[in-house]
Parts: structure tokens; sequence; C-alpha cells
């Protein structure tokens, strides 16, 4: 069993979303961090509202959290990897400076999350040859990371060209395991393949972050059923915190500790949080996380 200890933290789009500002614009910095000490995690991932390093690092200190890393659209098949690099370059600075972990990409060619398209029947697939650009130039932006003192964590996710257990084993096949390492989100891949264990049992050599996303299944078949994009889907209430959804996250937990993963788990669920209260969904994932997996695991 691993003897150090997993650090807990949840990220910042239950109270502000990335891919759609105007929710949830009123919650500040300052009443983010403080409902996550609140909850009792140790840190969060950056949000796009986040202010320059040094503001931020002044907040976190005031509270004692830590920042676990921050996601980087990478738009290599469509770009090149020349065009890439700067722009990484300059979040890995960022990165360094709050003293991150790791720095979460996501190859966004192509990708409908941000669309009114179907998400569960019109992604994008990637060719050969735009495979081969892929893993090369995450190859090299992984070097890149290192400099940084960060490790380049790859985001399957919904509506990409990265999302089913196929197209993940595809990417850790063509890959370099020095420089590329997997962020596994639980969420994604059940509502993407129906099945969350299947895909960490086959790389749970390579996981170097994790999510803990929950799913409403109701929701989950009503959104497949009537063809709902990826924002229409969570804005449904599709996706929600550990403890309020269908995964059984003990058997998740389980295996990372029994395979020795050492890194964050992060809580994450897109929801309204005019709908879903963030630090209400903030304490009902930390009662699960310590009646359901911590606690157990002591008697």
């Amino acid at each position: 069993m691993n003897e150090q200890p997993i650090r807990w933290g949840i990220a910042p789009i239950g109270w502000r979303n990335d891919d759609m500002p105007e929710i949830g614009a009123g919650n500040t910095l300052s009443h983010l961090l403080s409902d996550i000490v609140v909850a009792g995690f140790e840190g969060t991932e950056v949000g796009g509202f986040f202010p320059d390093a040094q503001v931020l690092n002044k907040e976190l200190a005031l509270r004692n959290l830590r920042i676990a890393g921050q996601w980087f659209s990478s738009y290599i098949i469509r770009d090149g990897i020349e065009l890439v690099i700067e722009p990484f370059r300059k979040q890995c600075r960022y990165l360094r400076e709050v003293k991150a972990d790791v720095i979460v990409v996501s190859e966004q060619t192509g990708s409908i999350q941000g669309t009114e398209q179907n998400v569960f029947a019109e992604k994008p697939n990637f060719d050969d040859a735009e495979w081969e650009q892929l893993c090369a130039g995450l190859n090299e932006l992984g070097a890149v990371a290192k400099e940084y003192g960060l490790r380049l964590v790859y985001h399957h996710h919904m509506g990409t060209g990265v999302q089913t257990t196929e197209e993940v084993d595809r990417l850790m096949d063509g890959t370099d395991p020095a420089q590329v390492a997997l962020l596994y989100d639980t969420g994604h891949i059940f509502v993407s393949d129906g099945d969350y264990m299947t895909l960490l049992r086959k790389h749970i050599g390579r996981v170097g972050h994790v999510h803990f996303k929950d799913a409403r299944r109701v929701v989950l078949d009503d959104c497949r059923e009537n063809g709902k994009s990826f924002m229409q889907s969570f804005l449904n209430g599709m996706f929600t915190v550990p403890g309020d959804g269908c995964i059984d996250f003990r058997e998740v937990y389980d295996l990372l500790l029994q395979q020795g993963y050492q890194g964050w788990i992060v809580i994450e669920a897109e929801q309204d949080p005019d709908v879903a209260h963030p630090l209400e969904y903030a304490l009902i994932a930390r009662r699960y996380i310590d009646g359901q997996l911590l606690n157990r695991l002591q008697v």
C-alpha cells in the first residue's frame, strides 16, 4: 500500500466555469478558496479567472492551500507544435511560480465540447498522420514541462479526439512514458464508455493525476437519448461530485492505493453553481471521501 499521503483537492469548476464565464461569475477567488478550506481540501487547480502568481500565492498562503495544476488547450494537429510551444512555456512559467505539480493537456483540434453538437455521437476522430503528429508533439511538450519541474498529464475528455479507452490506448502506446503521463478522469471515461475500471487497470502505471467526477445515470441516459451537447449535458446535471452519483469510487481508490499511486486526487464536477451550491456539494464530496474511502480503510 502507498505510504505517501494522497493529496485531496477540489477544482474551481464547481464555482466558476471557464467554458461559460457567466456561470458563477459572482464567485470571487477569496470565496472559492475559503470554501475549499471549510470543506477540508488541501488545494485546487488554476481556473481561468485566477490572478497573477504573486497575488495567488498570497491568497494561498493565507489559507495554507496548494495548486495542483492547470488545464492547457493544445492544438498540435491544427497549428503545429511550433505554434504551441511558446504559450505552453508561458503557462509552465506561471505554474512553476505557483508551485504546481502538473500541467493538464488536452488536444482541442476538432473538439466539440464547446459547441451545440451531440457530444455522444459527433466527436472528432484522428487519422494515422494526425495521431503521429499529436504523439510526437506531446513528447516535446512533456520535455518542456520537465524543464519547469512539472509533469505533463494528458486529459482524455468527452467531445475530443482522445475520449475512449481505445483512443487512450493509442495515445499511451504512441507517447514516451518519461514525457507523457495520464490524467485519469472517472466521469469522462464512464460517460464515454460506460465503464471506468478498464482504463484504470490498463494504464495505472501511467497515471500522474486523477479527477474524481461522478455522474447521475438518469440524467446521462436522457442526455444521450436526446443527443445533448457537452454544455447542455452538464447544465442539465449529468455530472456531480462523488457520493451523489452512480460511480463506486471505493474500487477506484483501492486500486490506486494498491498500485502505489502518489499525487493529487481532485474532485471535479461541472455544475451550475446557481443550482448546485458549490460549498454544499464540496461538503457532500468530503463526507463521502471520509466515510467511504479513508475511514473505511482504517477499520
